[in-house]
């Protein structure tokens, strides 16, 4: 793959990317989108539920193990180094569009939130989990971590920089930011259905999974540098301690 096609690659990538994460907003929250967490072909319940859990399952094994270090060895047989990441970032976002498509709902209400006031404030704390997400991905590298970094140092001839440990503004508080951002947005909705709640339950428990696997992998990456950290910043509440 030449230099400026691989380029060429990684924004294309990067821009479906941007679309899938806005698209995911309004999923999530019912607005501007087409299709929602609550519209679509209503189907028994017990039927939609399996068929949502197999669309979290394609997702997670899809984002799992393409994240893994043997899969990206074993990768790099058929694909330059340099677009990696930014395939397994399309691939996520395919992965994340087809379950939005195929989502199925189940309407029947959990709580819903009456009062205008109240749920115009739980909607802003929602919102703020959004910007949190994102926000987290900047203090971070967020061009390294959806691939144009890659792909940029590789038009150019430049070699990527060593990896280095550091923990800036909000993972001094907090070591996953981008997951607790995530939870909030799904989890603080002024309506809440059974669909919703699975979306959110279930996402949940992956992220906890997410969060075993990638703290394993930087440890080994970072080695006592990490574990110091873990043991002295929470991996989601900021209120407490991690053990």
């Amino acid at each position: 793959m030449g230099r400026f096609i691989a380029l060429l690659y990684g924004l294309v990538c990067y821009a479906v990317f941007s679309f899938t994460m806005l698209y995911a907003v309004g999923f999530v929250s019912g607005v501007v989108v087409p299709k929602t967490i609550d519209t679509g072909t209503v189907v028994p319940m017990a039927e939609a539920s399996v068929i949502n859990l197999f669309l979290i399952f394609i997702f997670a094994i899809q984002h799992s193990a393409m994240a893994r270090k043997q899969f990206k060895q074993w990768l790099a047989q058929f694909i330059p180094a340099a677009v990696e990441r930014s395939t397994f970032v399309l691939l996520a976002s395919l992965t994340l569009g087809f379950l939005f498509w195929q989502w199925h709902p189940m309407p029947a209400r959990v709580w819903q939130i009456a009062d205008p006031r109240i749920a115009m404030a739980v909607t802003g704390l929602s919102v703020f989990g959004w910007m949190l997400t994102r926000s987290s991905t900047f203090l971070i590298s967020h061009f390294e971590l959806f691939g144009l970094h890659q792909v940029a140092n590789h038009l150019t001839g430049r070699e990527a920089p060593a990896q280095r440990f550091r923990a800036p503004v909000f993972y001094k508080v907090v070591r996953h930011p981008i997951y607790l951002g995530f939870l909030i947005a799904v989890w603080v909705t002024p309506t809440m259905t059974v669909g919703h709640l699975q979306f959110a339950a279930t996402m949940t428990a992956y992220i906890f999974v997410g969060i075993f696997l990638e703290e394993r992998d930087l440890v080994d990456l970072f080695g006592d540098d990490y574990r110091r950290y873990r043991d002295r910043v929470s991996m989601l509440a900021p209120w407490r301690r991690s053990t």
